[in-house]
């Protein structure tokens, strides 16, 4: 019987999509799942959701809840840890996360990857990830994490940099790339072969065929169509100049570079279509909605869960009986892309079996793609260097290199934005010197 632990359960709908995927598999359908989060209301919810569709499925699963301040006594003993945690919600830090560099111009779409919202919601958000490490190496010092949570390579490489917890990171956006690519464009989705290779949310599509034939120049040729160019527009930019498509969304792209959301050229907001203040629009969204879902998920009406495409049971199942698992994860550079700097925290393809993840070799990315990523791996490492040492230096390093900052503000106005955030963001923040 495994024993899985999810960590930030209050995320109620990813926790049935993980958590109910687990119960199509036989090698989990029994296991024993703690549910863990800060919110004793969602986790309510959560457990009673659980509850229900392991009853509706026939699974032999139990399910325990537990507030975080109890986390050791629900990690004790895991075989796995799925990590959703989301440090200081939308109210207050998202919400500052956005609202303080608006006082500087400074515009973003989602800021929970890179941009300054990302670097902050990082350095909020390590500390509480390797206090639940440390416990992790006391009470399951073999359990593999899957972490979900963003930014995904700022946590993911310093929990591989400062503990010895086997974790690996996941993210949607490389398995659905080469398929939605097609699709946008019109072409066929069957048949499909495709490599990517990068870091989060920039992982480069360096090749992708069907049925043996290169569909790169089809690709690249309807992508400048204004029929389609539109529908994707700053990634099919990116491609025209560097050659390849890259795995996150343009609202996510836009703000990884220093070349579309800028105060002095408002046109391209509409020209490349972004949406500036998205990812405070979904947050909005999601809380006025709470209230229905909650009562559905958390009712007496039998709840059924179609298995989704997430990775982490076929993971989980992978290592309970060594059929291999392929797929996308973040992991450390142990020269892996060999023109990305050492212990940059990665995006490769991985297989897992019983020996847990074992990440595949890439080699050189095109050095224009590598050129453009280590613009984004430079203050993700500055972030985690600050994180680490408790250096402020280190985080108004990793915000004067962050591209979408620095190609809007001075050096000034980059340290005053950085100081205006660390005060904002009070005690969710250790001490910095």
């Amino acid at each position: 019987m495994a024993k899985i632990c999810f960590l930030g359960a209050g995320s109620t709908v990813f926790a049935k999509n993980v958590l109910g995927d687990c119960l199509h598999v036989d090698s989990l359908r029994d296991a024993h799942v703690t549910l863990v989060d800060i919110d004793a209301d969602r986790l309510r919810v959560s457990e009673k959701m659980m509850n229900n569709i392991n009853r509706t499925m026939g699974g032999n699963s139990t399910y325990e809840a537990f507030l975080a301040e109890d986390a050791r006594k629900a990690l004790s003993g895991c075989d796995y840890i799925v990590n959703a945690i989301q440090v200081g919600g939308y109210e207050p830090c998202t919400v500052i996360d956005f609202e303080v560099p608006k006082k500087y111009g400074l515009r973003q779409t989602i800021a929970d990857t890179l941009g300054i919202g990302g670097i902050f919601r990082g350095l909020r958000t390590i500390p509480v990830m390797l206090d639940y490490c440390h416990i992790i190496e006391e009470v399951a010092p073999n359990a593999l994490m899957i972490n979900y949570a963003n930014p995904m390579a700022i946590l993911t490489g310093a929990i591989l940099k400062a503990t010895s917890v086997q974790c690996v990171g996941l993210c949607h956006s490389v398995q659905g790339c080469a398929s939605h690519l097609c699709y946008e464009l019109g072409l066929p989705e069957d048949g499909l072969q495709w490599r990517i290779a990068g870091i989060n949310h920039q992982g480069w599509l360096l090749e992708i065929s069907r049925h043996g034939e290169d569909l790169y120049p089809e690709i690249k040729r309807r992508a400048q169509l204004p029929e389609f160019f539109s529908r994707d527009a700053v990634r099919f930019e990116l491609m025209k100049w560097f050659g390849y498509y890259v795995t996150e969304s343009s609202e996510h792209t836009a703000e990884y570079t220093p070349w579309f959301i800028k105060a002095k050229a408002p046109e391209l907001i509409e020209r490349f279509r972004i949406p500036l203040d998205e990812y405070p629009r979904r947050c909005e969204m999601q809380i006025q909605g709470w209230e229905g879902l909650a009562e559905v998920l958390g009712g007496d009406e039998p709840l059924d869960h179609e298995r989704t495409g997430e990775y982490a049971s076929y993971i989980f199942d992978a290592v309970e009986t060594g059929t291999p698992c392929t797929f996308g994860g973040n992991v450390l550079n142990t020269g892996l892309i060999t023109n990305l700097p050492a212990g940059a925290c990665v995006e490769v393809m991985c297989v897992a079996d019983w020996n847990g993840v074992t990440p595949t070799y890439v080699g050189d990315l095109p050095p224009q793609c590598a050129a453009l990523t280590r613009t984004n791996v430079n203050p993700q490492l500055l972030t985690i260097e600050a994180a680490l040492t408790g250096k402020k230096d280190a985080i108004y390093q990793a915000a004067l290199l962050d591209p979408h900052t620095a190609g809007e503000l001075t050096i000034d106005e980059i340290v005053s934005l950085c100081d205006d955030l660390i005060e904002a963001h009070g005690d969710y923040l250790p001490a910095y010197k």
